[in-house]
Formats: C-alpha cells, structure tokens, sequence
C-alpha cells in the first residue's frame, strides 16, 4: 500500500504490517484513504480528529444552505379587488424576501362551474406582481383549486437593502423636505 505519514509526506509503498507498526509508533490509527486506487492508499492520523473535521465541515456546509420557505396566500372566485391588493401586498413583501408563493384560489359548490373566472385573477395578481416574480408554475386545476406558484426574480433583493439601514436618495437630504402648512378657516 502507498503510505502517507503522520506529518503529510509521503513514505512511499510499504506493505500493510510495516505501515501498522510506523502507526503504532506515532500512537495513531491508520486509515485508508483511496481503497480503489492501485496500490490503495493510506495515511497515519488520528481518527478520531479526523471524524470531528468531517463532522465540523458538513455542519458548516448545512448552515451555508438556504432554505426557501414557501408562503401562501388564498382566495375566492368572489373575492373583492379590494381584499385581493392585501393579499397581493403581502406577497409583493415575501417575494421581495426570497420566498416564493403559491396563490390559490378556492371553489365552493357551483364555482367550480366557471374557472375562467378565478384563471382572470390568477392572471391579474401575476401581472401585478410581474416586477418582483414570475411564474414557475403555470395556474392549474387541483381538485376543487386552482393555483399557480410565482418565485422571485433574480435581482429582486433591493427594496430589502433599503430596508435594512442603507442610505437611499430619499434619506440623504432631509432640508429639501418641507413641513406640511395648516389651513385654518374662519
């Protein structure tokens, strides 16, 4: 086997009760690496250590992950414009933080019978939207809902900045704002 030594370098080919007996020297373990290569290759190290680094990078790697959280936002065919812009409202402020949304809407008894109507709102919120969201998936029956799942656009994060504490054109000049003037009647 190719022996790699407890420092890095490389010993060279010895065979397996040599490289077990330099390992006992050192008081480590002898863990093989590469056990498809020819001849396989192995390192002197302690395990144990070796087992926490692996167990350290896959945490890291698991916090480097983003999860993307799927909100939802429900309707009826029957529901005002009015109501709607709430609803749109919130999921105008989800997109713009990276989650996506599912918009559903809901048919209750005889409803189901006009689909086009619900397709007309589906359409209108995506066209509302259109500036912070596109559709992943197009509107489509499921039982007694019709949904359509919109996701955020790529460079859609600017309104979160601005939320955060950064400087916009707005904040920078605050002389230019002048005080509202009462009018009083007698």
């Amino acid at each position: 086997m190719r022996l790699i030594g407890a420092t890095g370098e490389n010993v060279g080919v010895v065979p397996t009760r040599e490289a077990l007996r330099m390992a006992q020297q050192a008081e480590l373990d002898l863990v093989e690496i590469a056990p498809n290569s020819t001849p396989p290759v192995c390192k002197i190290m302690d395990f144990g250590k070796f087992l926490y680094e692996k167990e350290k990078k896959e945490r890291e790697a698991r916090k480097a992950q983003t999860k993307v959280e799927v909100k939802e936002i429900r309707l009826r065919p029957k529901t005002t414009g009015h109501h709607r812009d709430f609803k749109v409202d919130d999921a105008r402020r989800w997109l713009e933080h990276a989650m996506k949304v599912r918009v559903t809407v809901r048919f209750r008894g005889r409803e189901i019978t006009y689909p086009e109507i619900a397709l007309e709102d589906l359409r209108e919120i995506a066209q509302s939207l259109a500036d912070v969201a596109t559709v992943e998936q197009a509107p489509a029956i499921e039982g007694r809902a019709m949904s359509m799942m919109l996701v955020p656009v790529k460079g859609g994060k600017k309104k979160v900045k601005e939320e955060s504490g950064e400087p916009s054109e707005k904040n920078e000049s605050p002389q230019e704002q002048t005080p509202a003037k009462s009018v009083v009647k007698e």
